[in-house]
């Protein structure tokens, strides 16, 4: 027993100094940059690189989106999102991505795991969903966060990824992991949000620069 006491006391002694060194590496930081809040009927909440105080170009290699207690107005929506390159106009740029989901409902009788094709691209050009069938009663919601990488690369295309918790229309909690890239090698300096139909009746979108 007591050699084993010993064997422990050294195996969380060297967990300890692998901790200590860890956190002395330099391993980035979130900057923030801009909240932008609903004011009860907008359309859409968009990122404008150079913009009211947004920056979205090469300052940051990745960009972070957190959405928080977004709520629609209309039932049974997606909330969604696409770019713009730099000097383009219409947020159309082509997307190829990928759309899982899961789901439990509150009386613990169904539930799943599964890839949503109806939600991926294969070089669309249309919004990417980050969720769908987000409900509108009063208490339903989303929140999640979107990761954008080096948006200001003019050598690679521009990936993304998402994760996103809602409250279904039917009161069932579903998560969806987003994946894909925008297939372009010019810069993306801006990001729209909206819902697939109707409007953002509230919640709050902040973004952060990962150094």
């Amino acid at each position: 027993m007591a050699l084993l006491n010993r064997q422990l006391i050294k195996l969380s002694d060297r967990g300890v100094r692998n901790a200590t060194a860890f956190g002395s590496l330099n391993l980035g930081s979130m900057v923030f940059i801009k909240k932008l809040t609903s004011d009860g009927s907008d359309d859409d909440l968009s990122f404008v690189d150079g913009t009211s105080d947004v920056v979205l170009d090469s300052t940051y290699k990745e960009y972070l989106f957190i959405y928080s207690n977004i709520h629609p107005e209309t039932d049974q929506v997606a909330f969604s999102f696409q770019g713009n390159a730099a000097g383009g106009s219409g947020y159309n740029e082509t997307i190829t991505s990928s759309y899982i989901t899961a789901y439990h409902n509150e009386a613990g009788t169904s539930a799943a795991l599964e890839y949503t094709d109806a939600n991926d691209q294969a070089q669309g050009t249309a919004f990417q969903a980050l969720l769908h069938n987000l409900g509108n009663d009063n208490d339903q919601c989303c929140s999640g966060y979107l990761h954008l990488f080096n948006p200001s690369s003019t050598t690679f295309v521009k990936h993304f990824m998402s994760s996103s918790n809602q409250t279904q229309y039917q009161d069932i909690t579903f998560t969806h992991h987003v994946a894909g890239y925008f297939n372009t090698t010019s810069a993306i300096d801006e990001i729209q949000f909206k819902m697939s139909s109707g409007e953002i009746q509230a919640g709050t979108i902040s973004l952060y620069g990962i150094n």
